[in-house]
């Protein structure tokens, strides 16, 4: 028979323990209401997924805002709860709430890894050799149904300017060590617009959620790089005898698609210098 794990994947929450307003525009805990309100038709919820960008601010505040939306949200429906580091998180007020940065949780026969791909006070992520280590003994050992890998820094290249310095640097070893275990699947955020793709030796399926957030438009031309108003999320069923399914979720509201912010080439570069990797 088989068994299917249900997922509902969001990332890119940007809150604030204070309630402020992400880029002074964006209520996003009202978005992560609406993500949730849209979600709530779901019949079925097994696993919630949060991959990183918890907070814009890493406060302990921010990191119990999330929580106490989550989790109750998740109990109605007997669904677990992964949470992911990203680059805006801070490891004190994350793992003062939210527990360690770094887990392995098992729900219905599926195995599910976290990888904390966050570098401090940088944009771009990158994993050690030390968390390679970690999985290659995790992945020695099958699990019933397979992995399902979530980190914040997708293993895939971006799509926009902006996320060149910003991305998983040497994604590679990476790759190669999903690849020699039981991975079907890598659940991903960070750049803020869904994509649904294959990465590594073995074609593992990648998933980039959208983001609660903000969206980034796919279409702005370069060098230029634009977020508007919008949020959305993945949904994702996983069998255990076939390939993953995924589809990406608007929650609308009346103002999506106005501009959050519009960044021409200078803006770009000094996010890149600020933030980015200059290897």
């Amino acid at each position: 028979m088989t068994d299917t794990l249900r997922i509902l994947h969001l990332s890119d929450t940007h809150l604030y323990g204070d309630g402020r307003l992400h880029y002074g525009i964006v209520d996003t805990l009202a978005a992560l209401d609406r993500v949730l309100a849209r979600a709530a038709s779901l019949a079925e919820v097994d696993l919630i997924v949060a991959s990183g960008d918890l907070s814009d601010d890493g406060t302990a505040a921010s990191y119990r805002k999330l929580k106490a939306t989550l989790e109750p949200w998740a109990a109605e429906r007997g669904a677990a709860v992964v949470y992911a580091m990203g680059n805006h998180d801070l490891p004190d007020g994350f793992e003062g709430v939210l527990g360690a940065r770094e887990t392995e949780t098992t729900v219905r026969g599926f195995r599910v890894v976290t990888v904390d791909t966050s570098v401090p006070l940088a944009g771009y992520g990158r994993v050690e050799e030390a968390q390679l280590d970690r999985l290659r003994d995790l992945l020695a050992t099958p699990s019933e149904s397979g992995t399902v890998v979530v980190l914040h820094h997708p293993p895939v290249a971006p799509t926009t300017v902006l996320f060149e310095s910003l991305r998983l640097i040497d994604s590679q070893p990476l790759l190669d060590t999903l690849s020699e275990g039981d991975v079907r699947l890598v659940l991903a955020g960070h750049y803020h617009h869904g994509l649904v793709t294959e990465a590594g030796p073995a074609g593992i399926p990648v998933v980039v959620a959208p983001a609660v957030a903000n969206t980034t438009d796919v279409l702005w031309p370069a060098p230029r790089e634009r977020a508007v108003r919008g949020a959305g999320f993945a949904w994702v069923q996983l069998p255990d005898d076939g390939p993953a399914r995924a589809h990406l979720v608007s929650a609308p509201a009346p103002d999506d698609g106005e501009t959050v912010y519009d960044l021409d080439a200078a803006g770009v570069q000094r996010i890149a210098d600020d933030a980015g990797w200059r290897g």
